[in-house]
């Protein structure tokens, strides 16, 4: 970590910043690259919270002269624009992504896993960054200095872009999930844990891609005769509230953890 750059890179983003949407610039990404040189990536995921699925992570590196107008926290757009600005990113950036499966999520943790597809995501750039901005307070362990940045996703072009290819990417591997479970719902709620999904594992099971690791799964395996319910969750994103939904608290705000309804 480079905390004194990482202390920079919030004075830079507090600029100028109004309440809730402002445009956002290279400026934040200018200042860092001033300091440790290009190519800079930015880093985020998406899918910590759900209860069935993978985690997917992104990396990117935007070029300056082509970025796409309208790129923002993703979670702020509509699917169409994601769909759009996604196209868009493809066309102008370099990408890079990382999936961790679910079998990778209940053996080492919803954190871990997490971490570990971001490290994914920055190996596969086509050229390595010389510094990647990480959105939240924990970066993984890269070739690279890691500089952090809570709310990133809403303050730094290169992370909303990455939040934007990490979304786009997890939604479309959740749809194609559901034409192998057509009965609970994955193309809607995408493995978030609504009272759709539980009415759905109520009605019709655990399936493979769910996370057995996380306590709503691990009730609803108990309720049902398969196993004995176990709290092994040691990450703030395992909960049953959608975390990566429009409707999110902010970043860094507390929740109050919930059980599925049953």
């Amino acid at each position: 970590m480079v905390r004194s750059d990482s202390q920079a890179a919030r004075t830079v983003a507090r600029r100028g910043e109004t309440a809730a949407a402002r445009a956002l610039t290279y400026a934040i990404e200018g200042d860092i690259i001033a300091r440790h040189g290009a190519p800079l990536c930015g880093v985020d995921e998406a899918g910590r919270g759900p209860w069935a699925g993978p985690v997917v992570a992104a990396a990117v590196v935007l070029d300056p002269e082509r970025v796409p107008t309208g790129i923002t926290d993703s979670k702020a757009l509509r699917a169409a624009s994601r769909d759009h600005l996604f196209a868009e990113l493809n066309a102008t950036a370099s990408i890079g992504i990382g999936i961790a499966d679910v079998a990778r999520i209940d053996r080492d943790n919803i954190l871990q896993a997490t971490l570990w597809a971001m490290q994914q995501a920055v190996a596969a750039l086509a050229v390595p960054p010389r510094i990647a901005l990480v959105d939240g307070d924990r970066a993984p362990k890269l070739p690279c200095p890691a500089l952090t940045m809570v709310k990133g996703d809403a303050l730094c072009l290169s992370i909303a872009a990455a939040s934007i290819i990490a979304k786009v990417t997890r939604d479309r591997l959740m749809e194609a999930l559901a034409q192998r479970y057509p009965h609970h719902g994955f193309e809607r709620h995408k493995g978030y844990g609504t009272a759709q999904h539980s009415a759905a594992l109520d009605a019709h099971g655990v399936t493979e891609a769910h996370r057995r690791s996380f306590r709503p799964v691990q009730l609803k395996l108990h309720m049902a005769g398969l196993a004995q319910p176990a709290l092994v969750a040691d990450d703030p994103a395992v909960e049953s509230q959608p975390s990566d939904l429009p409707s999110r608290q902010p970043s860094g705000a507390k929740s109050r953890k919930r059980r599925a309804p049953a």
